[in-house]
């Protein structure tokens, strides 16, 4: 990994879940690492875990990335680094009826989920086709594929997310940037319950991160974990619509304890 990106890596969304396993594996493939989120003591005593049990070099950037001025702090305090791969695992969800929620949380959720993705992409993107090497992780979902009754909006947040990849990897791709939409399903994460959703079967955050970073280079798309391959097949062969309507009877399962 490192001889193929370079040193240092950007990992948003560190302090926890899907975040915090990337940087623990990329840790111990010998890569230092950025760990940006909002909470800082949590990324202080990742960064000193990392420090002692691979002995690479760690910086943290404490950022709120719902606001532009937490992006431009990334993008700033990494400049004099070689960063050669982002991972951008920020970001969160909400769940139940779209009308009956708060409108400034679900306009935050779009300001994480895509507007910072976009701007980091966009910022590390460039760095990276100017040095004709590097990697951009996305976070994409299973929901991301059709319309989600009772997760509509998170649902289309993450919509965004993997046609930005889909576009990406073939645009950077002749400049040497790999780039991947990560689609997972459930995951054993803080995800849920910030969410408000109670999961079955739900995959650990380390499948998510091992089966991702295995797949940069070589996949547009990967579904970690078998329940998300699973659905996938299922789905498949389902016209959209029909796609829909089994993804509310999911959702539904998923948010019937708040109803």
């Amino acid at each position: 990994m490192r001889e193929r990106y370079g040193p240092w890596a950007v990992v948003t969304g560190a302090s926890e879940g899907i975040g915090r396993e990337f940087a623990l594996r990329l840790a111990a493939a010998g890569v230092n690492v950025v760990l940006a989120a909002r909470r800082e003591a949590q990324l202080m005593a990742l960064a000193e875990e990392l420090r002692e049990r691979h002995r690479i070099e760690t910086r943290v950037v404490p950022a709120d990335l719902s606001q532009p001025a937490g992006v431009d702090a990334l993008v700033e305090r990494t400049a004099p680094l070689e960063v050669g791969l982002l991972v951008a695992a920020a970001g969160f969800g909400t769940s139940g009826s779209f009308l009956q929620s708060a409108l400034q949380e679900e306009l935050a959720m779009v300001d994480v989920n895509c507007r910072a993705v976009a701007a980091l992409a966009y910022h590390f993107g460039r760095r990276f086709a100017a040095q004709r090497r590097g990697g951009l992780v996305l976070m994409s979902s299973l929901l991301a594929f059709q319309g989600v009754p009772r997760a509509a909006h998170y649902a289309a947040t993450k919509a965004y997310v993997q046609v930005l990849a889909e576009g990406l990897r073939v645009e950077l791709g002749p400049l040497g940037v790999d780039v991947i939409a990560s689609a997972p399903g459930p995951v054993r994460s803080g995800f849920e319950k910030r969410a408000g959703m109670k999961m079955a079967l739900a995959a650990p955050a380390e499948v998510v991160a091992q089966a991702t970073l295995a797949a940069l280079g070589r996949r547009t798309t990967v579904r970690p974990g078998w329940l998300s391959k699973f659905l996938e097949a299922s789905l498949s062969l389902l016209p959209r619509w029909g796609r829909v309507r089994v993804m509310a009877q999911v959702m539904g399962g998923m948010t019937k304890h708040r109803a």
